[in-house]
């Protein structure tokens, strides 16, 4: 049976040093991107970002990469930089043994924070 996390914290410290280092970097990223208010969740068994109480985006590690989800639709300048890490329509995957482009993270949360306030209107 899977471990069952309680807090962002405790997911991170469940992977090798090294990968802790990228999650909690990926994790900074996102909230850099995300409003102030942004909250922090486990849901799904995997870190979440919140925004008004509602997901806005979920990230993951894994043995060999780690995952951002999902991936908002945006014009072609936006599918072009995301194009190299999709795994899946709604899935970002970053291998571990290359650099992670966490500018790619910060512009898909951006995206996305720009896709919730459109839709909250």
């Amino acid at each position: 049976m899977a471990a069952r996390f309680t807090t962002i914290d405790d997911y991170i410290d469940s992977f090798p040093t090294e990968v802790q280092d990228v999650l909690q970097q990926v994790r900074r990223t996102i909230l850099a991107a995300a409003p102030a208010q942004a909250g922090q969740a486990i849901s799904y068994g995997i870190p979440t970002i919140t925004l008004n109480g509602r997901y806005l985006v979920y990230f993951a590690g894994w043995k060999h990469h780690v995952s951002v989800y999902p991936v908002p639709d945006g014009d072609a300048a936006f599918e072009e930089v995301v194009a190299p890490y999709r795994a899946a329509k709604g899935t970002l995957r970053f291998p571990l043994r290359e650099p992670v482009p966490y500018d790619v993270i910060a512009r898909v949360t951006a995206a996305l924070v720009t896709q919730r306030s459109a839709s909250e209107r």
